[in-house]
């Protein structure tokens, strides 16, 4: 009796045991189950800040009711297809030894890793692919624009040094587009910059046009770079290198920051309008030459890809200061020829094959005309405002490219948005 009452006490004990085993479990299962649901909905929420619907904290999510409209209309004219998926860029690389492709090297010494994977990835889609790129005024509200009527962004991004430059910031300007840029490439795209330099000195500062922040055209300003060039302790001198020096500090922060970037001053130089061209094209050279030494060397900037933009052939400074040829022209409204005359123009600047981008354009160019004329055009940029907004920068405009046209050239199979951009800090570099 006693050894059945001891057997009845056990089994009871074991019983209550497992009834607490089965309770934690399912306590366990259950906290498991909540810790998923919060991860999942973090991962989505993640995914709405930094997805292709609001890749930078100054972008919508949404697009206007009126770019809606356009999208919608377009829809009806060219079909809403999904964009032909790109060839594997990442695969065709690794078939390097295969198909023989040379990649040019980058005239700065020991380049910045990224800016080698950059430089990397045009080669690999020149003549292949286009990128689609825009300039953007003094918020992102193109981009804002162009997403709502085609529902992407532009693969490249390019800003303005302008208001670093230290004539302007002694007129109360403040830049941000260094923090712009880097909050540009963290989120995925590929970051280039003009300079719109003011004049380091003599600003005319008078109307009606003449004012101090128009000191980067020829028109509102006296001064004259080639007696800074001739004489090294003139003041014309010393405040251009002061200048230099100015962007060499943010160009610093983007390297700091793992940037590369499609670097583009003292652009369109042979026209003449502004004042780096307006002493003729051996000055202009030689300040190319000036430019690319205090920043490569001196300040051993090393995440510069140099692009040239001069528009005319006199004015090439050298293969071994550039990187990429730069050429552009603003045709009429909803002109949107390929540009096969700029095109060959450039291709006869220098003897080392460099690439060619359309660096400005108004109106959007046809991809179609592009393929069919054989131009291996490697980005088209968009000009700012005009080209893209209305005056009032509240929503996008047609003046110049019809949003039909752009809706099919951005979701072309020939031409690459931000979405079908590769990881660059991890794509592959062939030494």
């Amino acid at each position: 009796m006693h050894i059945n009452q001891t057997s009845k006490e056990k089994a009871q004990k074991k019983s209550r045991w497992r009834k607490r085993i089965l309770y934690i479990m399912l306590l366990t299962f259950v906290g498991v189950l909540i810790t998923c649901i919060q991860i999942e909905n973090q991962d989505k929420n993640l995914i709405n800040d930094q997805g292709e619907g609001k890749k930078t904290s100054s972008l919508k999510e949404q697009p206007d009711a009126d770019q809606q409209s356009l999208a919608s209309d377009c829809d009806e004219v060219i079909g809403n297809d999904e964009k032909i998926p790109k060839v594997d860029l990442l695969e065709e690389t690794e078939k390097k030894e295969k198909i023989n492709i040379i990649y040019p090297a980058l005239q700065t010494k020991k380049p910045h890793r990224n800016a080698v994977r950059l430089m990397h990835y045009l080669t690999d889609i020149y003549g292949k692919y286009m990128l689609a790129g825009q300039h953007i005024g003094p918020d992102f509200f193109e981009l804002d624009a162009i997403y709502g009527v085609t529902g992407k962004y532009p693969a490249l991004l390019e800003l303005d040094f302008m208001d670093y430059s230290p004539t302007r910031v002694e007129h109360g300007e403040m830049g941000n587009d260094t923090d712009r840029a880097i909050e540009w490439w963290k989120n995925g795209g590929i970051v280039a910059f003009c300079w719109h330099w003011n004049a380091p000195m003599d600003l005319i500062d008078q109307g009606p046009d003449c004012y101090w922040w128009s000191g980067m055209y020829t028109r509102a300003t006296t001064y004259d770079f080639s007696k800074g060039l001739a004489d090294h302790q003139s003041e014309e001198y010393l405040l251009l290198i002061r200048d230099i020096d100015a962007i060499a500090v943010e160009l610093k922060k983007l390297q700091d920051a793992g940037v590369p970037v499609l670097w583009r001053p003292i652009h369109e130089a042979s026209g003449g309008w502004f004042w780096w061209g307006n002493q003729g094209a051996e000055p202009y050279k030689e300040l190319w030459r000036l430019m690319f030494d205090r920043l490569t060397n001196y300040h051993k900037l090393n995440n510069l890809i140099w692009v040239w933009n001069g528009l005319d052939k006199d004015w090439y400074p050298g293969d071994d200061v550039v990187d990429i040829i730069g050429e552009h022209t603003y045709l009429e409204p909803r002109d949107y020829s390929p540009l096969e005359e700029e095109y060959h123009k450039a291709e006869k600047y220098s003897k080392a094959d460099k690439m060619i981008a359309l660096t400005e354009n108004g109106p959007v160019p046809d991809a179609d005309l592009i393929i069919e004329k054989k131009l291996k055009w490697l980005w088209f940029c968009t000009w700012s405002e005009t080209p893209v907004v209305n005056k009032e920068r509240t929503k996008y405009s047609e003046e110049f490219t019809e949003a039909c046209e752009l809706k099919k050239v951005y979701g072309h199979e020939y031409v690459i948005t931000k979405d079908e951009l590769p990881d660059f800090k991890n794509y592959p570099i062939y030494e």
